[in-house]
């Protein structure tokens, strides 16, 4: 069995590089086939999402290459197949997004229901909403959702809730609609104003993007162009959290502050350094952290990603802190591994109450999803003894050598299959 092994170290030291954002590159993966032409993608991370997300452009009719490290090229040929098969879609919910380009560059799309993490159900209703009030109409049989349209046309579209999907796949949908669209209430996430500079460099004009109001002016044509993607914040608060839990100093290349304000609040709060710097991010923890309160909220608040670190960390700070779940019902699934480990957290329905022990103890544990699977690696730093991370593959679905990092800081960390 394929595992992550995790032994008391001590303090971590050193620098870690930033990869390009999981959840930016993806949807800019996606929105390559509203043109023809050849695509050349920067600072891409070497996971697994976006070798899914490869070969299901590849299904479509695309060619993907990788050229340097981090470096993609992809070509359409245009007279893509607009179907989404069930065997890749099933494995990542970020498929779903190719359905609102597909309809927009040929009038049709079939994909297959999405799957990806275990951390309960979320409907795509507003993805389908969204796309409807823009001309599309769908039907659904056999696990596959099937759309048309003659033509899309512009609308005014208010989200229920800011949805980034929704988001994500309405915009790329209007870009090439007849008329204005205007998305209200639409999600923030800096993966978004990525999404929309991509598009505006493909031709597109789209505005307000990292705003609660997007309007996109739709256009005749899109071309391809060159894209480096956005630093992944997800990850770089992974890193962060396993100094706040180890303690030492350690600089994140590349990190972008201004992506993570409300958490470096947070965990500021905490008692742990931080500052900005010309290059990244420096972050310090010299002393154990004090526990604190918080909730997960659409952004700029605190991420849903951010939540299984800071309750990793919470478990072995001082005092007692209540966290509450807002977005995702499922989504403290992976507290009974922490629980196994020597943690005390009681949960009641979308809260959690932790109270901080000393040192956890080392146990196996399984990864239930990507932050997850990071989140019990992390706080394996402190346990005695060892702590063994079973089915680390949702983890390589969104770290690039995590592992490696790690060790390279000063862990006593490997793989092993």
């Amino acid at each position: 069995m394929d595992r992550i092994i995790v032994k008391p170290s001590g303090p971590l030291y050193g620098d870690v590089e930033i990869n390009g954002a999981k959840n930016s590159a993806l949807k800019i993966m996606a929105a390559c086939s509203l043109a023809e032409g050849t695509f050349h993608l920067m600072n891409v991370p070497d996971i697994t999402d976006v070798r899914l997300m490869s070969e299901l452009l590849v299904s479509l009719g695309m060619t993907v290459r990788e050229n340097d490290t981090n470096s993609l090229e992809i070509t359409n040929p245009g007279n893509l197949t607009a179907e989404a098969p069930y065997e890749l879609v099933e494995k990542m919910r970020a498929s779903i997004v190719v359905l609102g380009p597909l309809l927009a560059r040929y009038g049709k799309a079939r994909v297959a229901l999405p799957g990806g993490d275990d951390f309960g159900p979320r409907p795509i209703d507003m993805h389908l909403r969204g796309l409807e009030m823009l001309g599309a109409k769908f039907a659904s049989e056999h696990g596959y959702i099937d759309g048309h349209c003659e033509r899309l046309r512009g609308s005014r579209i208010v989200l229920e809730f800011p949805s980034v999907g929704a988001t994500e796949n309405i915009m790329m949908a209007a870009v090439l609609a007849d008329g204005t669209t205007i998305i209200e209430n639409a999600a923030r996430e800096p993966e978004i104003a990525d999404l929309a500079s991509f598009l505006n460099r493909m031709g597109a004009s789209v505005l307000g993007a990292g705003t609660s109001t997007i309007v996109i002016e739709g256009v005749e044509k899109l071309g391809a162009v060159e894209h480096a993607v956005v630093p992944d914040r997800i990850e770089a608060a992974t890193y962060l959290a396993a100094v706040g839990i180890a303690g030492g100093e350690i600089n994140l290349i590349g990190a972008r502050p201004d992506h993570m304000d409300m958490l470096c609040q947070k965990v500021g709060e905490m008692g742990m350094r931080i500052s900005a710097d010309s290059n990244g991010l420096w972050v310090m923890a010299n002393k154990s952290l004090k526990a604190v309160d918080l909730a997960t909220l659409p952004y700029p608040g605190i991420a849903t990603d951010y939540k299984p670190f800071l309750v990793a960390m919470l478990a072995v700070s001082e005092g007692v802190g209540i966290v509450t779940e807002n977005l995702f019902s499922g989504r403290f699934r992976y507290i009974d591994e922490l629980i196994r480990m020597g943690a005390d957290i009681r949960t009641e329905g979308h809260h959690a109450v932790i109270r901080g022990v000393e040192n956890l103890s080392g146990a196996p544990v399984r990864a239930h999803d990507i932050r997850a699977g990071a989140a019990l690696v992390v706080a394996a730093l402190r346990a005695q003894g060892q702590t063994e991370i079973r089915e680390p593959s949702h983890i390589d679905r969104g770290y690039e050598n995590l592992v490696e990092n790690l060790s390279s800081l000063g862990a006593d960390i490997s793989r092993e299959n």
